[in-house]
Protein backbone atom coordinates (compact mmCIF):
# COMPACT_ATOMS: atom_id res chain seq x y z
CA UNK A 1 0.00 0.00 0.00
CA UNK A 2 1.11 3.29 -0.46
CA UNK A 3 2.48 5.12 2.24
CA UNK A 4 0.38 7.94 1.60
CA UNK A 5 -2.32 6.15 1.36
CA UNK A 6 -2.36 4.09 4.65
CA UNK A 7 -1.03 7.41 6.54
CA UNK A 8 -4.54 8.68 5.21
CA UNK A 9 -6.45 5.62 6.23
CA UNK A 10 -4.69 4.70 9.99
CA UNK A 11 -5.66 8.58 10.37
CA UNK A 12 -9.15 7.94 9.81
CA UNK A 13 -9.07 4.94 12.45
CA UNK A 14 -7.50 6.59 14.98
CA UNK A 15 -9.15 9.83 14.56
CA UNK A 16 -12.95 8.08 14.90
CA UNK A 17 -12.27 5.76 17.28
CA UNK A 18 -10.92 9.31 20.05
CA UNK A 19 -13.79 10.44 18.87
CA UNK A 20 -16.29 8.17 19.80
CA UNK A 21 -14.77 7.62 22.77
CA UNK A 22 -14.81 11.68 23.18
CA UNK A 23 -18.59 11.49 22.40
CA UNK A 24 -19.99 8.75 24.07
CA UNK A 25 -18.11 9.74 27.74
CA UNK A 26 -20.35 13.10 27.01
CA UNK A 27 -23.61 11.46 25.62
CA UNK A 28 -24.08 9.12 28.57
CA UNK A 29 -22.82 11.79 31.47
CA UNK A 30 -25.92 14.25 30.20
CA UNK A 31 -27.99 12.06 28.61
CA UNK A 32 -27.55 13.91 25.52
CA UNK A 33 -29.39 11.83 22.38
CA UNK A 34 -27.71 13.75 19.76
CA UNK A 35 -24.63 12.74 21.26
CA UNK A 36 -24.96 9.21 21.77
CA UNK A 37 -26.07 9.39 18.13
CA UNK A 38 -23.31 10.99 16.97
CA UNK A 39 -20.83 8.76 18.99
CA UNK A 40 -23.07 5.89 17.15
CA UNK A 41 -22.38 7.82 13.54
CA UNK A 42 -18.17 7.72 14.91
CA UNK A 43 -18.57 4.61 15.65
CA UNK A 44 -20.18 3.37 11.94
CA UNK A 45 -16.67 5.80 11.02
CA UNK A 46 -14.66 3.54 13.10
CA UNK A 47 -15.84 -0.25 10.92
CA UNK A 48 -16.01 1.87 7.72
CA UNK A 49 -12.39 3.07 8.18
CA UNK A 50 -11.10 -0.68 8.39
CA UNK A 51 -12.98 -1.78 6.09
CA UNK A 52 -11.21 1.04 3.47
CA UNK A 53 -8.39 -0.40 5.06
CA UNK A 54 -8.87 -3.66 4.29
CA UNK A 55 -10.15 -2.37 1.05
CA UNK A 56 -7.49 0.02 -0.05
CA UNK A 57 -5.03 -2.79 0.74
CA UNK A 58 -6.43 -4.86 -1.33
CA UNK A 59 -7.22 -2.60 -4.56
CA UNK A 60 -3.32 -2.12 -4.35
CA UNK A 61 -2.22 -5.65 -5.05
CA UNK A 62 -0.37 -6.52 -8.34
CA UNK A 63 -2.66 -8.29 -11.03
CA UNK A 64 -2.31 -12.08 -10.46
CA UNK A 65 -3.58 -15.34 -12.44
CA UNK A 66 -7.11 -14.87 -10.65
CA UNK A 67 -7.42 -11.39 -11.25
CA UNK A 68 -5.55 -10.52 -14.69
CA UNK A 69 -6.42 -6.83 -14.40
CA UNK A 70 -6.40 -6.11 -10.62
CA UNK A 71 -8.06 -5.78 -7.85
CA UNK A 72 -9.14 -2.34 -8.48
CA UNK A 73 -13.17 -3.59 -7.72
CA UNK A 74 -12.12 -3.75 -4.25
CA UNK A 75 -12.27 -0.02 -3.28
CA UNK A 76 -15.63 0.74 -4.40
CA UNK A 77 -17.10 -2.10 -2.62
CA UNK A 78 -15.50 -0.51 0.60
CA UNK A 79 -17.29 2.75 -0.60
CA UNK A 80 -20.36 0.69 -0.66
CA UNK A 81 -20.12 -0.30 2.50
CA UNK A 82 -19.74 3.16 4.17
CA UNK A 83 -22.86 3.63 2.32
CA UNK A 84 -25.05 0.69 3.74
CA UNK A 85 -23.79 1.00 7.41
CA UNK A 86 -24.72 5.21 6.89
CA UNK A 87 -28.28 3.98 6.04
CA UNK A 88 -28.78 1.48 9.03
CA UNK A 89 -27.06 3.65 11.66
CA UNK A 90 -29.71 6.66 10.27
CA UNK A 91 -32.74 4.62 10.38
CA UNK A 92 -32.06 3.43 14.10
CA UNK A 93 -31.16 6.94 15.27
CA UNK A 94 -34.52 8.19 13.27
CA UNK A 95 -35.93 5.47 15.79
CA UNK A 96 -34.39 6.47 19.09
CA UNK A 97 -35.08 10.24 18.43
CA UNK A 98 -39.04 10.23 17.85
CA UNK A 99 -38.99 7.67 21.09
CA UNK A 100 -37.05 10.87 23.35
CA UNK A 101 -39.17 13.41 21.58
CA UNK A 102 -42.34 11.15 22.76
CA UNK A 103 -41.38 10.20 26.33
CA UNK A 104 -39.79 14.20 26.59
CA UNK A 105 -36.28 12.70 28.37
CA UNK A 106 -34.39 16.24 29.19
CA UNK A 107 -30.43 16.11 29.11
CA UNK A 108 -28.36 17.65 31.62
CA UNK A 109 -25.93 19.70 29.32
CA UNK A 110 -22.10 20.97 30.80
CA UNK A 111 -19.62 23.21 29.61
CA UNK A 112 -17.81 19.65 28.62
CA UNK A 113 -20.68 18.95 26.80
CA UNK A 114 -20.35 21.56 24.95
CA UNK A 115 -16.88 21.72 23.92
CA UNK A 116 -17.47 18.09 22.52
CA UNK A 117 -18.90 18.99 18.67
CA UNK A 118 -16.74 21.85 18.95
CA UNK A 119 -13.64 19.35 18.86
CA UNK A 120 -15.47 17.22 16.29
CA UNK A 121 -15.73 20.36 14.24
CA UNK A 122 -12.23 21.09 13.80
CA UNK A 123 -11.43 17.67 13.76
CA UNK A 124 -13.55 16.23 11.27
CA UNK A 125 -12.72 19.75 8.96
CA UNK A 126 -9.02 18.44 9.05
CA UNK A 127 -9.73 14.83 8.48
CA UNK A 128 -11.79 15.82 5.19
CA UNK A 129 -9.31 18.04 4.04
CA UNK A 130 -6.37 15.72 4.04
CA UNK A 131 -8.69 13.02 2.72
CA UNK A 132 -10.26 14.88 0.11
CA UNK A 133 -6.46 15.86 -1.22
CA UNK A 134 -5.19 11.98 -0.79
CA UNK A 135 -8.33 10.81 -2.52
CA UNK A 136 -7.97 12.72 -5.77
CA UNK A 137 -3.87 12.55 -5.30
CA UNK A 138 -4.59 8.22 -5.60
CA UNK A 139 -8.02 8.46 -7.37
CA UNK A 140 -9.65 6.54 -4.50
CA UNK A 141 -13.42 6.60 -4.36
CA UNK A 142 -13.43 4.83 -0.68
CA UNK A 143 -11.20 7.53 0.32
CA UNK A 144 -12.95 10.10 -1.43
CA UNK A 145 -16.35 8.57 0.24
CA UNK A 146 -14.45 9.11 3.66
CA UNK A 147 -13.69 13.04 3.05
CA UNK A 148 -17.74 13.26 2.60
CA UNK A 149 -18.60 11.08 5.40
CA UNK A 150 -15.91 13.40 7.85
CA UNK A 151 -17.48 17.15 5.51
CA UNK A 152 -20.96 15.39 7.02
CA UNK A 153 -19.92 14.47 10.42
CA UNK A 154 -19.18 18.36 10.86
CA UNK A 155 -22.69 19.33 10.09
CA UNK A 156 -23.55 16.51 12.18
CA UNK A 157 -21.35 18.49 15.15
CA UNK A 158 -23.31 21.71 14.28
CA UNK A 159 -26.56 20.03 14.53
CA UNK A 160 -25.49 18.78 17.86
CA UNK A 161 -24.09 21.94 19.53
CA UNK A 162 -27.77 23.36 18.15
CA UNK A 163 -29.33 20.52 19.82
CA UNK A 164 -27.67 20.61 23.25
CA UNK A 165 -27.45 24.61 23.47
CA UNK A 166 -30.88 24.39 22.94
CA UNK A 167 -31.54 21.96 26.05
CA UNK A 168 -29.08 24.04 27.91
CA UNK A 169 -31.40 27.66 27.25
CA UNK A 170 -34.65 25.52 28.53
CA UNK A 171 -35.84 24.10 25.40
CA UNK A 172 -35.23 20.84 25.97
CA UNK A 173 -36.57 18.99 22.35
CA UNK A 174 -33.66 20.77 20.68
CA UNK A 175 -32.11 17.42 21.44
CA UNK A 176 -34.00 14.76 19.87
CA UNK A 177 -34.86 17.31 17.22
CA UNK A 178 -31.23 17.21 16.31
CA UNK A 179 -30.80 13.78 16.49
CA UNK A 180 -33.54 13.26 13.80
CA UNK A 181 -32.13 15.94 11.77
CA UNK A 182 -28.73 14.28 12.25
CA UNK A 183 -30.38 10.48 11.05
CA UNK A 184 -32.16 12.17 7.82
CA UNK A 185 -28.57 13.59 6.85
CA UNK A 186 -27.00 10.54 6.94
CA UNK A 187 -29.30 8.47 5.08
CA UNK A 188 -28.65 10.92 2.11
CA UNK A 189 -25.34 11.17 2.26
CA UNK A 190 -25.19 6.99 2.54
CA UNK A 191 -27.24 7.31 -0.65
CA UNK A 192 -25.44 9.54 -2.59
CA UNK A 193 -22.10 7.49 -1.74
CA UNK A 194 -24.00 4.19 -2.62
CA UNK A 195 -24.83 5.69 -6.15
CA UNK A 196 -21.45 6.65 -7.13
CA UNK A 197 -20.00 3.13 -5.51
CA UNK A 198 -22.58 0.88 -7.44
CA UNK A 199 -21.49 2.93 -10.84
CA UNK A 200 -17.88 1.74 -10.41
CA UNK A 201 -18.93 -1.57 -9.74
CA UNK A 202 -21.35 -2.00 -12.80
CA UNK A 203 -18.74 -0.27 -15.01
CA UNK A 204 -20.44 2.48 -15.95
CA UNK A 205 -19.24 4.54 -18.89
CA UNK A 206 -16.76 7.81 -18.09
CA UNK A 207 -18.16 11.32 -18.82
CA UNK A 208 -18.06 12.63 -22.19
CA UNK A 209 -15.49 14.82 -21.54
CA UNK A 210 -13.37 11.52 -20.74
CA UNK A 211 -14.42 9.97 -24.27
CA UNK A 212 -13.42 13.46 -25.89
CA UNK A 213 -10.01 13.18 -24.41
CA UNK A 214 -9.65 9.57 -25.49
CA UNK A 215 -10.71 10.45 -29.50
CA UNK A 216 -7.78 13.38 -29.18
CA UNK A 217 -5.72 11.67 -28.11
CA UNK A 218 -6.07 8.63 -30.70
CA UNK A 219 -6.29 10.98 -33.83
CA UNK A 220 -3.49 12.58 -32.52
CA UNK A 221 -1.05 9.61 -33.54
CA UNK A 222 0.65 9.94 -37.16
CA UNK A 223 -0.82 6.88 -38.95
CA UNK A 224 -4.65 6.87 -37.55
CA UNK A 225 -7.16 8.05 -40.25
CA UNK A 226 -10.05 7.61 -38.79
CA UNK A 227 -11.94 6.24 -35.63
CA UNK A 228 -14.77 3.65 -36.39
CA UNK A 229 -15.37 3.20 -32.29
CA UNK A 230 -14.28 3.89 -28.91
CA UNK A 231 -15.74 2.32 -26.21
CA UNK A 232 -15.08 2.75 -22.54
CA UNK A 233 -15.96 1.34 -18.91
CA UNK A 234 -15.03 1.89 -15.08
CA UNK A 235 -13.27 -1.05 -13.32
CA UNK A 236 -13.16 0.29 -10.30
CA UNK A 237 -11.95 3.10 -10.06
CA UNK A 238 -9.80 3.31 -12.70
CA UNK A 239 -11.07 2.74 -16.85
CA UNK A 240 -10.67 0.07 -19.86
CA UNK A 241 -11.32 1.66 -23.46
CA UNK A 242 -11.56 -0.53 -26.51
CA UNK A 243 -10.94 1.33 -29.63
CA UNK A 244 -11.20 0.79 -33.27
CA UNK A 245 -8.56 2.69 -35.32
CA UNK A 246 -8.33 2.83 -39.18
CA UNK A 247 -5.20 2.50 -41.26
CA UNK A 248 -3.81 3.12 -44.21
CA UNK A 249 -4.21 -0.78 -45.76
CA UNK A 250 -1.22 -0.62 -47.70
CA UNK A 251 0.16 -0.72 -44.61
CA UNK A 252 2.56 -3.75 -43.67
CA UNK A 253 2.00 -5.46 -40.70
CA UNK A 254 4.74 -4.08 -38.94
CA UNK A 255 3.70 -0.45 -39.82
CA UNK A 256 0.04 -0.92 -38.44
CA UNK A 257 1.37 -3.11 -35.54
CA UNK A 258 3.83 -0.07 -34.50
CA UNK A 259 0.38 2.33 -34.95
CA UNK A 260 -1.25 0.59 -32.73
CA UNK A 261 1.01 0.74 -30.09
CA UNK A 262 1.78 4.30 -29.72
CA UNK A 263 -2.39 4.38 -29.87
CA UNK A 264 -2.43 2.29 -26.70
CA UNK A 265 0.57 4.22 -25.18
CA UNK A 266 -0.87 7.57 -25.93
CA UNK A 267 -4.29 6.68 -24.69
CA UNK A 268 -2.70 4.84 -21.23
CA UNK A 269 -1.03 8.21 -20.61
CA UNK A 270 -3.98 9.51 -20.16
CA UNK A 271 -4.87 10.28 -16.05
CA UNK A 272 -7.85 7.30 -14.92
CA UNK A 273 -6.93 5.04 -18.18
CA UNK A 274 -5.39 1.53 -16.86
CA UNK A 275 -5.72 -0.51 -19.93
CA UNK A 276 -6.76 0.08 -23.39
CA UNK A 277 -7.21 -2.68 -26.09
CA UNK A 278 -6.68 -1.17 -29.98
CA UNK A 279 -8.07 -2.83 -32.52
CA UNK A 280 -6.47 -2.04 -35.76
CA UNK A 281 -8.70 -2.03 -39.43
CA UNK A 282 -7.23 -1.49 -42.93
CA UNK A 283 -8.79 1.11 -44.73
Amino acid sequence: MNPIAFRATLINIIGNTSLFALKLTAGLLSGSIALISDALNSFNDIAAAIATFICVKISDKAADEGHPFGHNRAEPIAGLIIAVLAGILGFEMIREAIERILMGTKAEISLFTLLVPVVTMVTKGLMSWHFRRVGRMFNSPALTATALDSLMDVLVAVAVLVGIAGVRLGWGFLDPMAAFVISLWIIYTGYRIGLENIAYLMGQAPSPEMLEEIRRAALDVNGVKALDKVKAHYVGNFIHVEIHIEVNKDLSTLESHAIGEEVERRVESIGLIDKSFVHINPA
